[in-house]
């Protein structure tokens, strides 16, 4: 017997990729959306069934399904001619780094001395700034935007409020009470939803690294964005090689590859960017030339290996402002150079001349 909904929810959580977007889901109005490899089944199937073309917005094959680490900051790293604005935005995030725009220079250097307190406290503590803390400081910042949407869930989850997210409170909140038995009784579609359940308790289980069936906050973050985790990677990939493996051989051959973006009405002539996604998965996705992705392969396609954003931005701070040469920021080094790590109402005057004088 259900007491919640009519119809279990999976959309709350919102398990589908940016190109399915679920308007009416409650927590789509608070911006949660996440890239998902599963599609959610169900709305794979009833997407399949109403495209013979890719949509207009559609792109190249894997937008949806590839995980591209989006850039630090769009400026322009220009710290020659005094513009720091990629630094700011890159050290504090881009939301807060506009906050410190309009702080006076004695307010944003005394916030800039509370976060470096925060980056020693959250290493080991003994009142320097590593690069491995600095580093970690601005992994986090570039994450904000990911946790603020898991906080405005949260509740949603944490049903009984005792501040952890437990996996039949997931399961209530996602799909609706269920007496013992009578799982999804009243769908048609039972047997789909039975497997998207089967699929989140695997991932929810992964993103359980203490195995205790209680998520924090961080283990939530997890399982709502597995791409960020380098735990959650094995699980990214399992999911994607079920969505595409329709013939069940543990590879993804290219006409699979092909099926998850377009599918061709009767008597349709293939078009060209069709080809062209041949062309890709022959040239560039199948790295060993077998004519089909192993999970290997299908990682190195969703996950692609890419450059460590913070570090680099942490070895050019440190290296502008580590005065004495030991490798390592004090917090006195860090304020000597404030003006590259956050902004202030005159630091962004000063940037404004700058610009204004370049277009001269």
């Amino acid at each position: 017997m259900i007491s919640f909904w009519p119809r279990p929810r999976p959309e709350l959580r919102l398990g589908i990729a940016p190109c399915l977007p679920l308007e009416s889901s409650p927590l789509a109005a608070l911006g949660l959306m996440m890239w998902r490899p599963s599609l959610l089944l169900l709305l794979l199937l009833l997407r399949r069934g109403a495209q013979g073309k890719p949509s207009p917005d559609a792109g190249p094959h894997g937008q949806g399904r590839v995980h591209h680490a989006a850039p630090l900051s769009e400026a322009t790293h220009d710290d020659a001619h005094g513009n720091f604005q990629y630094d700011h935005e890159a050290f504090l995030g881009r939301e807060v780094a506009k906050e410190f725009d309009q702080l006076t220079p004695e307010e944003s250097q005394a916030r800039l001395g509370r976060i470096v307190d925060r980056m020693d406290r959250a290493g080991d503590g003994d009142g320097w700034v590593s690069l491995a803390e600095l580093r970690a400081w601005i992994a986090h910042t570039q994450q904000r935007h990911i946790r603020d949407s898991v906080s405005a869930a949260w509740n949603t989850y944490d049903t009984d409020r005792d501040g952890r997210v437990g996996w039949e409170e997931l399961r209530n909140a996602t799909y609706g009470h269920y007496e013992p038995g009578e799982e999804f009784h009243d769908v048609e579609d039972a047997e789909t939803y039975k497997k998207m359940l089967t699929r989140d308790e695997r991932r929810f289980r992964v993103a359980d690294q203490d195995g205790d069936s209680m998520a924090t906050r961080e283990e939530l973050t997890a399982f709502l964005h597995p791409e960020e985790f380098p735990h959650m990677r094995d699980i990214v990939i399992a999911e994607t090689l079920e969505d595409l493996d329709k013939n069940k051989d543990g590879y993804v051959q290219v006409d699979e590859y092909i099926a998850d973006l377009y599918s061709a009405e009767p008597g349709e002539e293939e078009p060209a960017w069709v080809q062209t996604e041949r062309e890709q998965f022959r040239d560039f996705r199948d790295l060993n030339k077998d004519g089909k992705l192993d999970g290997s392969e299908v990682g190195h396609w969703v996950l692609p290996p890419a450059q460590d954003q913070p570090l680099v931005e942490a070895n050019h701070l440190l290296h502008e402002s580590d005065t004495d040469k030991d490798g390592r920021l004090s917090k006195a080094e860090i304020l000597g150079n404030w003006n590259m790590f956050v902004g202030s109402q005159a630091t962004n005057y000063g940037e404004d001349l700058t610009r204004h004088h370049d277009e001269l």
